[in-house]
């Protein structure tokens, strides 16, 4: 038999209590919202399995309390995460002046992640306690991708984890093709001896559509990095 092979992605949802996070997750996984708040305690986990330019991804969603008694609890989740969404309300501006606090948590414990802003609740907009400018600032500064979100609405949910999906599996191409053995050491062979390959062109790892916009829509030229791992069916499982 040949065993199946998928990308396994795993994402840290963080962000100051009742920002959405559960929600978000909620309804990317499971298609469903509720209104009624219930504070996550410490760690919950979800699953979903998409596909990125036809190949199959497993993203692996951890979300994380927001409040601070919990911090001993969800950094240790932090460690090998591979994507992360700093999340804050736009009726919640102690949620927003935290972000940079989540971004420098998150990189304590793995400095190497993939992150994007999300701010979430605009159908609340009327009521918005920051502005657009202070927003796209805090973007510009931490030099991040912007989201603008509802949950409530199913308003760009679904863009927030394609577009961390692709710039993840971007990311691993770049990597991979950068870090090819050299064969300038005297005396020693490369297995993989591909030296007119060296001088290829890594276009269609690094090409992109920049037709992007503070609320998603960007695409990406990719060619994805396997990881062999076994694959699972199951779409979604709450613990």
């Amino acid at each position: 038999m040949v065993e199946e092979i998928e990308t396994a992605i795993k994402v840290v949802v963080v962000g100051n209590g009742a920002v959405g996070k559960s929600s978000m997750i909620q309804r990317f996984c499971k298609g469903v919202f509720t209104s009624d708040y219930k504070k996550t305690i410490g760690v919950d986990f979800l699953e979903r399995q998409i596909q990125v330019k036809g190949e199959d991804i497993r993203l692996m969603l951890w979300d994380t309390a927001g409040q601070e008694e919990f911090d001993a609890i969800t950094k240790a989740y932090y460690r090998g995460a591979q994507v992360c969404v700093l999340a804050f309300s736009t009726v919640d501006r102690d949620s927003f002046e935290a972000i940079e606090r989540w971004k420098e948590k998150v990189e304590a414990e793995v400095s190497d992640v993939v992150m994007t802003i999300v701010q979430n609740k605009v159908d609340l907009i009327d009521e918005s306690v920051v502005t657009s400018d202070e927003v796209e600032e805090l973007a510009r500064r931490l030099k991040l991708r912007l989201f603008r979100t509802s949950v409530k609405e199913d308003f760009n949910v679904n863009e927030v984890f394609n577009y961390l999906s692709e710039s993840y599996i971007e990311k691993q191409s770049r990597s991979n093709y950068t870090s090819k053995p050299s064969q300038s050491s005297i005396g020693m062979f490369n297995g993989t001896a591909n030296g007119s390959n060296h001088h290829q062109s890594s276009n269609s790892s690094s090409s992109a559509n920049t037709g992007a916009n503070s609320t998603g829509g960007e695409s990406f030229q990719i060619k994805p990095v396997k990881q062999r791992t076994k694959k699972k069916h199951t779409t979604c499982t709450l613990l």
